[in-house]
């Protein structure tokens, strides 16, 4: 494949000029569409129930093919799940309307398998198009579509295969993939290049496109597109989702050109707000970009898709457009910042529903932790619907008790927070619990947790509990928590959850909960008052300093630090190391032994 030589000023969003010589240089935002090629990939992912985009997505494969190109349009995944319109029929409105706009391919995101294997393989059944994860297999084999090849109306031929993030065996239920393997790092590589070389030397491609749903986040390093990019050749347009990314966000990873070594790095963010697009001739790129939708140059949405995705709506409107409640205040879904990175107003509420529930179903409940990641939406202040809860908890999770010894929870949350800052799916929202994250203090990695791609801590070091319940933290004293049944089976970081010997399932659904706690516990009506902003329950410290503060009655709060023992700690705050026996004695029920104290542990001193 040749890269363009010329700049286009013709596309909204973005129009790059790109030459293996030239450095890509960016053209204003214009209104218009590209001239066709002689065969047009057009591209979306992260749809995520977006489904009124679909119309415009078919007008603009009509548009085209009118022109007399080859269009193809493709989908790197996460299109079945989301909102209300696609969670209630578990993706088979997604399908049915893909179906409807000619979509030729598709590759499986990590929420295609939220509703289960079994339910995945229907929406197989149902598509008209080719769904594609070479690297998952089950029973040791592809189960789902691999590859397929295209040919333009001059003879080209385009080779598509498609991946899956590894990432899906944590971020959907692990219960939802049983029996399923997804290859991982080297092995997924491998793999990829295979297919590359079969597409090229044995199918004779001359462009080769991968719909990879692998994302360029941090926390997915080791198995994210640009990773892959720096071991697999051959790859012409490398069509990524997962990670929701911005042009920016594409090019502060992959460079100004969206370049990893010869392949072009694309991606169409989120719920559908543009259309990402590749124009070809023969098997030179002449353009490529993203048009947004509101485009005025945008041809008239297809008409029987219209009509569909409004019946489809008024269905919805009629079961879940009724308001139930009102919120006086702006409550943050977002991702970063948000429920990934902080302690948000969304998260508090939610956590204190799920308590609340779980003492209502006669559970003595000493915390609820949920994931910021299960957190899908903003909830703007308001008239609040059914429609609008279902937006922010789409995944049908139920409320769930585990029981750990504090040990045990301190790693949870040690391993839930390895990140931060930088965003991570499996951050922790609570209730009934206080706790500092000292980001300047490095993850200690241990190894991989069984069936999946985070690492247990070897050593606790960011993360220090203040209290539990109410009550001061001990290591050895045992919590009964409330959270989902994702993180109970051991999703995202919460392995020591799915270790626990005591865990079970109330059968409440999350959303169910948040609106009964809404409706009954705060009469309808989240004040400003409440949950105007974040209660103060998660500290985030970005310096490695002492933390000395009031604690009991002729104590001090001292916050551990690298280097620490209590000898060190009785010199240098109370003036003689030989006082190391009187911390001890004031800390038995967080000090196992003397010589075993943790960074960012706190623990109580004598008063000077």
């Amino acid at each position: 494949m040749k890269l363009l030589k010329k700049p286009l000023g013709v596309l909204v969003v973005l129009a790059l000029a790109l030459s293996l010589t030239v450095p890509a240089l960016a053209a204003p935002e214009m209104s218009g569409l590209p001239e066709a090629g002689d065969t047009v990939v057009l591209f979306t992912n992260d749809v995520h129930g977006a489904i009124d985009g679909y119309a415009k997505a078919a007008a603009l494969k009509d548009y085209y093919e009118e022109q007399g190109a080859k269009v193809l349009l493709l989908d790197a995944g996460d299109f079945s799940q989301g909102q209300a319109s696609v969670n209630l029929s578990q993706g088979s409105a997604a399908v049915e309307l893909m179906n409807m706009a000619g979509y030729d391919a598709a590759a499986l995101g990590n929420h295609e398998f939220d509703f289960g294997y079994e339910n995945l393989s229907k929406l197989a059944g149902e598509a008209k198009f080719s769904l594609l994860a070479a690297n998952v297999l089950y029973d040791g084999k592809t189960d789902f579509g691999d590859s397929v090849v295209f040919t333009s109306g001059d003879g080209t031929k385009i080779g598509v295969f498609g991946l899956s993030t590894p990432e899906t065996k944590t971020k959907s239920h692990p219960a939802k993939t049983q029996g399923v393997e997804f290859l991982a790092g080297e092995v997924m590589f491998d793999c990829a290049q295979d297919y590359v070389d079969r597409l090229k030397n044995q199918e004779g491609c001359d462009i080769v496109l991968c719909l990879g749903h692998l994302g360029i986040d941090p926390e997915s390093e080791g198995n994210r597109s640009i990773d892959l990019l720096e071991q697999v050749t051959g790859i012409d347009v490398f069509l990524d989702g997962h990670s929701h990314s911005t042009l920016e966000e594409i090019q502060a990873a992959a460079g100004a050109d969206c370049m990893v070594g010869n392949t072009l790095l694309v991606s169409d963010s989120t719920q559908m707000e543009t259309v990402g697009i590749l124009s070809f001739d023969g098997a030179e790129l002449t353009a490529w970009g993203r048009i947004s939708l509101d485009d005025p140059a945008f041809p008239s949405a297809d008409p029987s898709i219209t009509a569909r995705v409004q019946a489809m709506n008024e269905e919805i409107d009629a079961l879940y457009g009724q308001v139930f409640a009102n919120s006086e205040v702006v409550l943050n879904g977002e991702r970063e910042p948000g429920n990934r990175t902080q302690e948000t107003n969304l998260g508090d509420l939610i956590c204190d529903a799920m308590l609340w529930k779980a003492n209502q179903l006669g559970e003595t409940v000493d915390a609820a932790i949920t994931n910021g990641g299960g957190i899908r939406a903003t909830m703007n202040a308001g008239d609040m619907t059914r429609r609008d809860v279902n937006t922010v908890l789409p995944f049908g999770n139920t409320l769930n008790i585990v029981r750990l010894t504090g040990e045990e929870l301190l790693e949870a949350l040690e391993a839930s927070t390895y990140s931060t800052p930088t965003s991570l799916g499996g951050f922790p929202q609570v209730t009934g619990l206080v706790f500092t994250v000292n980001t300047s203090v490095p993850y200690d990695q241990g190894g991989l947790y069984p069936e999946s791609t985070y690492y247990a801590p070897a050593s606790i070091g960011r993360v220090s509990i203040q209290s539990v319940g109410g009550r001061p933290f001990s290591l050895t004293d045992t919590y009964t928590i409330a959270t989902n049944d994702f993180l109970a089976a051991g999703g995202d970081t919460y392995y020591a959850f799915a270790a626990s010997p005591i865990r079970y399932d109330l059968g409440a659904a999350l959303d169910e909960v948040l609106m009964e706690y809404i409706t009954q516990e705060l009469d309808g009506v989240v004040a400003a008052a409440d949950y105007g902003e974040a209660k103060g329950r998660i500290t985030i410290l970005a310096e490695q300093t002492p933390v000395v503060q009031p604690g009991q009655p002729g104590t001090v709060l001292y916050q551990v630090r690298a280097g620490d023992s209590l000898w060190g700690i009785a010199a240098r705050e109370l003036g003689r190391g030989t006082r190391w026996e009187e911390i001890y004695d004031l800390n038995r029920d967080v000090i196992d032994q003397p010589n075993r104290i943790y960074i960012g542990q706190e623990i109580q001193l004598p008063a000077a």
